[in-house]
């Protein structure tokens, strides 16, 4: 029973250490490649964003309740809620 329990044991390990670990990389690789970029942080106006990044290659109307307005820019597009930026993503 002893041995069974050991196996069982090691193989849950050997199966989910290298999964997780995986996880952890990509996920570092990916913020990494976001934060080198210099996106608009969460929270900043409309006219902190159009001072400090310049204007949007493209300036998409605002749809639905609450209003979200996209600026797109060349690295990454702006999503606003209302006139404060609730997101950045990154163009891949």
């Amino acid at each position: 029973m002893k041995l069974l329990a050991r196996f069982l044991f090691a193989f849950t390990l050997l199966t989910i250490l290298p999964v997780a670990n995986s996880d952890v990389l990509l996920f570092d690789a990916v913020q990494a490649q976001s934060g080198a970029v210099g996106k608009p942080a969460r929270g900043l106006s409309m006219d902190q964003v159009r001072s400090h990044y310049g204007e949007p290659g493209n300036e998409v109307p605002w749809v639905g309740d609450p209003p979200i307005t996209r600026w797109v820019y060349d690295d990454y597009t702006v999503y606003f809620e209302y006139k404060y930026v609730i997101n950045s993503v990154v163009h891949r």
